[in-house]
């Protein structure tokens, strides 16, 4: 499962060589409505505590994102993301620790405009989980700003996916949908050496479909580029844990992501920083024969 021959992401004061090991991104929500965590880290000196606490944990990536993509979720204003996102961004940037201030930062957004915003306040890359679909500028704004960017699959909006999750060929449609857009991402400007890929488990997915998704992610090395899952404490989890509440799904996503890992995943979103850091360092001693950096070899 060897990503050697992708090009290094030379982020900050990181290397991401892809397949070497398992990157881990953090999710921080600046939202009062995500699935998992809406409101616990609205205001700013919640979520810089939140952002501290993840990168202690020894996250790679921070995801900022200031827009809800739970199922149903509404759509803001472009002027209300950049209220929650930006002030964040630019506190980070400032903060006295310098583990902090360092970190490498995704904004996690479908909007051009704030992507531009976030990248101009210190963010780092996009995360953008419409695939560079909602917003026609997205491909030349990220081309200008010369930055990285996850592509992921979507159908519908947040509002309408779950009505969309009727595939003939699910991971062939996903895949197909990927491709096109890479595609359409280089004609505006974007390298292909910039561009990763989400397969989208839990948006226009059935239960069934996420977990076929993660048996099938080797599929998705044919496309050349890194690639990130985010099956943390989602819902798919829940239906097979009987577990209604996604903070207490912390084992279940610990599975999936050693599933996901076992397949080839180059980045896990997460959003228990320092659990889910563990998972991945064992995962990588067993998958891809990589011992952490502090654990001497013995006989």
């Amino acid at each position: 499962m060897t990503t050697a021959a992708m090009p290094v992401w030379m982020l900050r004061d990181r290397n991401f060589h892809w397949g070497d090991r398992t990157h881990v991104m953090g999710v921080l929500n600046v939202t009062p409505d995500s699935f998992s965590d809406g409101g616990q880290f609205e205001t700013l000196p919640q979520a810089i505590a939140q952002a501290a606490a993840l990168c202690r944990a020894g996250v790679d990536i921070l995801d900022i994102g200031g827009q809800s993509t739970r199922p149903g979720a509404a759509q803001i204003s472009i002027e209300a993301e950049q209220q929650r996102v930006i002030p964040v961004i630019e506190a980070i940037r400032a903060s006295d620790d310098p583990q902090l201030s360092q970190v490498v930062i995704s904004v996690d957004t479908t909007q051009a405009a704030v992507a531009r915003a976030a990248v101009r306040a210190g963010a780092d890359l996009v995360n953008d989980i419409s695939g560079g679909t909602f917003d026609a500028a997205m491909f030349s704004t990220v081309a200008d700003l010369g930055v990285p960017i996850i592509l992921m699959h979507i159908r519908g909006t947040p509002t309408t996916m779950q009505q969309h999750t009727d595939y003939a060929d699910l991971i062939g449609e996903i895949y197909d949908f990927l491709e096109r857009q890479i595609e359409t991402a280089q004609a505006a400007g974007v390298g292909h050496h910039q561009i990763a890929i989400d397969p989208g488990i839990g948006f226009a997915k059935t239960y069934p479909q996420n977990l076929e998704i993660l048996r099938q992610i080797p599929v998705l090395r044919q496309l050349h580029c890194p690639i990130l899952i985010g099956p943390s404490r989602k819902s798919f989890i829940g239906w097979l844990l009987n577990q209604p509440d996604p903070q207490q799904r912390v084992w279940g996503t610990a599975a999936a992501c050693c599933a996901a890992i076992a397949g080839g995943a180059d980045i896990i979103r997460v959003h228990d920083g320092d659990e889910m850091v563990q998972v991945a360092k064992v995962a990588d001693a067993i998958w891809r024969q990589r011992l952490p950096d502090d654990c001497s070899p013995t006989t």
